[in-house]
């Protein structure tokens, strides 16, 4: 679905600003002014974001392409705000990662009134939330990205078309030649040619218009050798999209949606998970992702609500108007983000596009049910059902359907790469076992290429093919430069989640920092590759220009290899 299909769909539940800013009606193509470039990127997400500043920086040109209004991808588009390690303060992530996170928290303390503790304290965290060190709006997250390449956009080392997908493309001797774009508000066609092309797209769309081989889905035990995949390869058994929301709680209000069409359906929906989900989706009993036994959590959106247990409420808050002077009193607003708005009867990509729409309109329905079931007939602590007073925030994803721009996707098409990462290089059973080192001794496998470095839990949402949670531990590890490229296609580089790992490791590379890493190192690998005169599968051949693309990684700020001191930490 485009923009305005997602607009009429939510035509009933419009609030907040309008999906389309004037400029974004107008076509992004006149004059031809966006046609080449040193790199194409295609795709705004976190990856591509990072991708197009660190070729810009290096002095190059690059064109970005964007599906919605908003650039940012995870971070805006999708509302998701940060999932990090447990280090990021201090190290784990590239140098340009943390200037954006500096910039979140100084937005913060030069915009909204924080009480001076809060205001003056190095690691403020705006939303005060559970599941990150740095929760926040997504509209700070879009304008800081924005302003970050203004002086790129201002000397056109940049050029970004929004509202822009990419259609075709035009592939000869394994080298891709230029790629066809689509402005989805006027319909008008651009051809976009390059030295280099990045695909930062969601779901590696870029891969099956370049004839590009990727993969989908679980491969077999028999394929990867990992402990935790399948008997048998699973192509289309994905992790499950979420189409996220934002909401906040006006106690003695009543801001009930109109009772979704397909109510009754998502009410009553049990998923077919195995092992066994504990009941409905829509309750707050769910599988502990880790012991697969059934866990309650509490719900209470009212300030300073003191709940048995941990509250869903401040997991992904945005912003703590506790924090805030004059804040008392205030909810704040929560991302919906749960296990319970995960959309499993299908997959986004790969299908037909009548059945692709068919699914988003059921990630939308089912995030509206949880909505209307939260509002209408959720269990309280107090006795009561449901809370009337939550309110649907469309204004903070700038959307008039009250939702997300677009879904959270944790699992896109993945390149076949010259090296894939598996669970046994990152997982810490796997490795115990492959190395015959104990739990306090075993690090994450060491590549010579490296070109970064990330650490989350391999964890994987369940799935469209029927699993339940994966959620296995792992170890800090390092992004190998054969998983940035193809086998085959010489000039393409993976800058999002689409790079070379397996449905299992893909549980853990998909995090923002990870992502951000992963996009400023395919960028810089293309800068590289114009420096050297090679191709980036010529670089990765040679150890000489492994060692040079390294040196120049890291005086871009970008760390490939662990301290030891987190090396083996758990």
């Amino acid at each position: 679905m485009n923009r305005r299909d997602l607009v009429k769909l939510g035509g009933s539940l419009l609030t907040g600003l309008g999906a389309f800013p004037a400029q974004s009606a107008l076509p992004f193509y006149l004059n031809g002014r966006a046609k080449d470039a040193h790199v194409v990127i295609i795709g705004g997400g976190v990856g591509g974001c990072a991708a197009a500043l660190a070729v810009a920086r290096s002095g190059y040109n690059v064109i970005l392409t964007e599906e919605t209004n908003w650039i940012g991808g995870q971070l805006t588009q999708q509302a998701v705000p940060p999932d990090e390690h447990p280090w990021i303060e201090q190290f784990g992530a590239t140098r340009s990662y943390r200037s954006y996170r500096d910039a979140v928290r100084a937005y913060y303390k030069k915009w909204y009134p924080f009480k001076t503790e809060h205001a003056t304290d190095q690691h403020l965290n705006p939303g005060a939330c559970g599941v990150s060190y740095l929760c926040h709006e997504p509209l700070v997250a879009h304008q800081i990205l924005t302003a970050s390449m203004a002086p790129y956009l201002s000397s056109g080392r940049i050029q970004v078309l929004l509202d822009t997908i990419p259609i075709s493309a035009v592939v000869s001797n394994d080298t891709v030649e230029s790629v066809q774009v689509r402005h989805l508000l006027s319909g008008e066609d651009m051809e976009l040619t390059g030295a280099y092309f990045l695909d930062a797209t969601e779901n590696g769309d870029l891969l099956p218009i370049t004839n590009t081989e990727y993969v989908t889905g679980a491969e077999s035990r028999l394929d990867t050798g990992e402990p935790h995949a399948p008997e048998i390869a699973a192509p289309k058994n994905i992790q499950a999209p979420t189409w996220c929301f934002a909401i906040d709680y006006r106690e003695g209000e009543d801001h009930t949606i109109p009772r979704p069409a397909n109510y009754d359906f998502w009410r009553d929906y049990v998923p077919p998970l195995t092992p066994a989900w504990p009941g409905k989706l829509l309750s707050l009993t769910y599988s502990n992702p880790i012991t697969l036994e059934p866990r309650t959590l509490s719900f209470d959106p009212r300030p300073n609500a003191q709940t048995p247990f941990f509250n869903l409420w401040t997991y992904r808050r945005l912003i703590a108007p506790s924090q805030l002077l004059g804040g008392e009193g205030n909810s704040g607003i929560s991302l919906i983000n749960w296990p319970q708005n995960d959309y499993l009867p299908g997959n986004l990509y790969d299908v037909p596009p009548e059945e692709k729409e068919k699914h988003e309109r059921g990630a939308m329905e089912v995030s509206y049910a949880l909505l209307y079931w939260l509002q209408t007939e959720a269990p309280r602590d107090d006795g009561k059902a449901g809370w009337p007073g939550l309110r649907l925030r469309g204004d903070v994803c700038d959307t008039t359907h009250g939702l997300a721009k677009r879904p959270y996707v944790r699992e896109a098409r993945r390149i076949k790469a010259l090296f894939t990462v598996k669970e046994q290089h990152v997982g810490l059973e796997a490795r115990m076992e492959e190395t015959n080192l104990s739990a306090t001794e075993v690090t994450a496998a060491s590549f010579a290429d490296s070109v970064g470095i990330g650490s989350y839990r391999i964890d994987l949402h369940p799935s469209t093919g029927g699993d339940n949670y994966i959620d296995i531990s792992s170890l800090p590890f390092e992004i190998p430069l054969g998983s940035l490229i193809p086998q085959r296609v010489k000039n393409l580089l993976p800058a999002c989640k689409n790079l070379g790992v397996t449905h299992i490791t893909n549980g853990c590379y998909r995090l923002h920092p990870v992502e951000w890493n992963i996009g400023e190192s395919a960028g810089l690998t293309a800068v590289h590759a114009f420096a050297v005169g090679e191709s980036p599968m010529a670089i990765y051949s040679n150890d000489s220009h492994v060692k040079s693309l390294q040196q120049r990684l890291t005086q871009h700020g970008v760390e490939i290899r662990w301290p030891q001191p987190a090396r083996t930490a758990r």
